[in-house]
């Protein structure tokens, strides 16, 4: 599978609607605070997508690294981007997303920039990305 094709997949899978039922939530602040949870996650999964966009990371490594929850299946209309809720599906999937590539990007300067040691691979998270998603997805 091609790189550029998965990774506009992912994009396009994490920007989608959520689908919040209001009637879930006891009151409009917690609902709201689920909102921001949920905006949250898609703002860390576009940029961890940007960064696996700007290194050498293959399209294979990228379907390797998703986590048993996320599937990525190529189809006659191109790839298939697929979450399996374990508890609730809105604030769910773009947290595994960025998971799957935080994973992908650990696996990346593990292998092939030298840094042999957890520590090296958290110092260049820290170097490379935001304060947020360094903190969130390699402490």
């Amino acid at each position: 599978m091609e790189k550029t094709q998965i990774l506009s997949a992912l994009r396009a899978f994490v920007r989608q609607r959520p689908g919040l039922d209001f009637a879930n939530y006891g009151d409009v602040s917690a609902y709201r605070a689920e909102v921001r949870s949920i905006t949250k996650d898609l703002h860390h999964a576009e940029e961890l997508i940007r960064a696996v966009e700007l290194r050498s990371i293959d399209g294979d490594a990228i379907v390797k690294s998703a986590t048993s929850r996320l599937s990525i299946e190529p189809t006659d209309k191109g790839i298939r981007v697929d979450w399996c809720a374990g508890q609730y599906w809105p604030t769910e999937y773009r947290r595994g997303v960025a998971a799957s590539l935080a994973y992908a990007l650990w696996t990346y300067w593990r292998d092939e920039c030298g840094c042999d040691t957890g520590d090296k691979i958290r110092a260049e998270a820290r170097r490379s990305l935001s304060r947020a998603v360094s903190r969130r997805f390699f402490n």
